[in-house]
């Protein structure tokens, strides 16, 4: 079980073995985490997630790419629920969770910072997506020993610390 913290900050600048990026199914980058992962990390980002994935990931699945310039080693990237399109089903997100931390011990990182994942464009209740990450990294059998939420604004980051208290 890993050490659980709230972080209030930008997830491209963590110093961890990897970063979690809530991609969209194509991998080719795209808005909110998933854009800022791939202008922090520079083009080899997306060079990796086309030689990796020419047809995407489906949601709840996760794979790994090059960091590129990110302060991490890898880029684990996770395909969630857009509920906003209609995809209700929390145990997609709970895969999520899952796959990434499995992806994590495949690669060996021991420390990995995840963004909320499908709580921002993709419209899953902040409350729930916090519950979800909470309950699921805390539950995970896996050689990870530090896992981070890192948080954008310092009202998700109360909200996260407050479900870890």
């Amino acid at each position: 079980m890993p050490t659980l913290t709230a972080v209030h900050g930008d997830i491209t600048t963590q110093e961890v073995d990897a970063v979690v990026n809530a991609a969209n199914t194509a991998m080719r980058g795209g808005g909110g985490v998933d854009g800022a992962i791939h202008r922090a990390g520079g083009p080899a980002v997306l060079e990796d997630c086309i030689a990796r994935f020419p047809d995407g990931l489906p949601t709840g699945e996760a794979g790994w790419t090059t960091a590129g310039d990110l302060p991490s080693r890898w880029v684990i990237h996770t395909v969630g629920p857009n509920r906003t399109a209609g995809q209700t089903d929390r145990s997609l997100l709970v895969a999520c969770y899952v796959r990434s931390l499995a992806v994590a011990d495949e690669l060996g990182a021991r420390s990995v910072a995840f963004p909320l994942i499908s709580a921002g464009v993709y419209g899953w209740p902040k409350e729930d997506a916090i519950a979800a990450a909470v309950e699921t990294i805390s539950a995970a059998a896996t050689d990870v020993e530090e896992a981070r939420i890192v948080a954008v604004d310092e009202a998700t980051f109360e909200q996260v610390r407050a479900a870890l208290a």
